[in-house]
């Protein structure tokens, strides 16, 4: 049974790992992972806001109210750069991507509405945060796409040899620029007339929106953690495949909540891409280490467990993932697989029900210790929990198939010896 189950997903890994390369997914988590910096500032800043009015420290909460609004407020402005800029070069090897990105933004610009006053217009924060998130997305791949097509069919202006290269570059985007500028205006213009007023209310209406209510449900995260860990013990790197899937939309609900937290408002969302990385912490693998460390009556388990333990605190479990091994152990597939899901049910739970508060929404950098990044949610109950989760739930869920395999090993070692 086991060698049927290995030669079915080694049947699927070259479609796994297809998708993993996939052009476009590839983009879109190059473009969000780039936008942690700013995401992670962002909500600090809010952190720093909430607290200075609630102290009365006038200047210093506008002043992080000010950095919040242009972090995690302007995301869709960076998203739209960087997916133009990641799309190029995925196609284009030998293209840096940023004529790519300028275009992309230029367009995505086009398409946001502009308010008028008396001083002369300006740009509504209305589409420049989450609420554009997905639209930045969707206008970065068409612009860097049709960036990529021009240039692979010469639609450029090619300088003279011996122009310096940025004299060149700037030649050789000019016509891309046009013509997608132009197509992007005359998409601005269809929708203005339209009875969504833009482009932007017709992808939060059709797909945002709609995504989020399936993608950001607590049964969508639960399959998401199975489906990842799945594809994990076969060998194939979970999280580069799936987690891009979901990611914009899990980051554009801790926006929302990060944007109604520093508003004194009550946070919409449970569960998020703050929610996922703090519950799912180390892959829960940590509870298998410290059983490792204290429990184990091998030479080899125990040994494991004191090389991984100080990484795992730290949330890296590479040398309990490797050197047990859990891929493709099917000694370990229950715990591997399910683990994640079960935490996540958990916490959702305990969330639902009010004894742990909604995570804030605040990202965290990653390599950051147990409890440390889990004060990132914005609450002592969401420290305790992970702390719980982490040192209690997990090692109960890894024992009984860490004692069959530990009692193996043991055995095994002391036939050695004997002989």
């Amino acid at each position: 049974m086991k060698d049927k189950v290995t030669k079915f997903f080694q049947k699927l890994q070259p479609t796994f790992t297809k998708i993993g390369n996939n052009h476009y997914l590839q983009a879109i988590m190059g473009a969000m992972m780039a936008t942690l910096g700013p995401m992670i500032l962002g909500s600090f800043a809010t952190l720093l806001s909430v607290y200075a009015n609630q102290w009365h420290w006038t200047k210093v909460a506008q002043i992080s109210g000010n950095v919040n609004v242009v972090t995690i407020g302007c995301i869709a402005l960076y998203v739209s750069f960087l997916m133009g800029k990641d799309v190029a070069k995925q196609f284009l090897k030998n293209d840096d991507g940023n004529s790519a990105g300028i275009i992309s933004l230029m367009s995505f610009l086009i398409i946001t509405p502009l308010g008028q006053q008396k001083a002369g217009a300006f740009i509504p924060s209305t589409w420049l945060g989450a609420s554009g998130l997905f639209s930045a997305m969707i206008v970065g791949i068409i612009a860097g796409r049709a960036y990529v097509y021009m240039r692979q069919h010469n639609w450029t202006i090619k300088m003279p040899a011996g122009v310096p290269p940025m004299v060149s570059d700037t030649f050789a985007a000019l016509i891309p620029s046009l013509v997608i500028g132009v197509f992007f205006t005359l998409v601005a213009l269809a929708f203005s007339v339209s009875s969504f007023g833009s482009f932007h209310q017709m992808i939060y209406s059709f797909i945002q929106t709609p995504l989020k209510n399936i993608g950001g449900s607590i049964w969508a995260m639960i399959f998401i953690c199975f489906l990842e860990q799945l594809v994990w013990f076969f060998g194939i790197h979970g999280t580069n495949v799936i987690i891009p899937i979901v990611m914009p939309i899990w980051m554009s609900m801790d926006m929302q909540n990060l944007q109604a937290w520093k508003a004194g408002k009550p946070l919409p969302n449970i569960t998020g891409y703050a929610f996922f990385n703090i519950v799912t912490w180390s892959g829960t693998a940590l509870g298998l280490i410290l059983l490792m460390l204290f429990f184990a009556k091998s030479k080899r388990y125990k040994t494991l467990g004191k090389l991984a333990v100080v990484p795992g605190l730290f949330g890296i479990t590479e040398p309990a993932i490797f050197g047990t091994p859990l891929v493709l152990n099917f000694d370990f597939f229950v715990p591997f697989v399910f683990n994640n899901a079960v935490s996540v049910a958990i916490a959702y739970g305990l969330t639902k029900i009010g004894l742990v508060a909604r995570f804030s929404g605040m990202q965290s950098v990653f390599g950051l210790p147990i409890g440390v990044i889990a004060s990132c949610g914005g609450s002592v109950s969401i420290i305790v929990m992970q702390l719980v989760l982490q040192l209690v739930l997990s090692p109960l869920l890894w024992y009984p198939w860490f004692r069959m395999a530990d009692n193996r090993a043991y055995a095994q070692e002391q036939a050695g010896t004997e002989k």
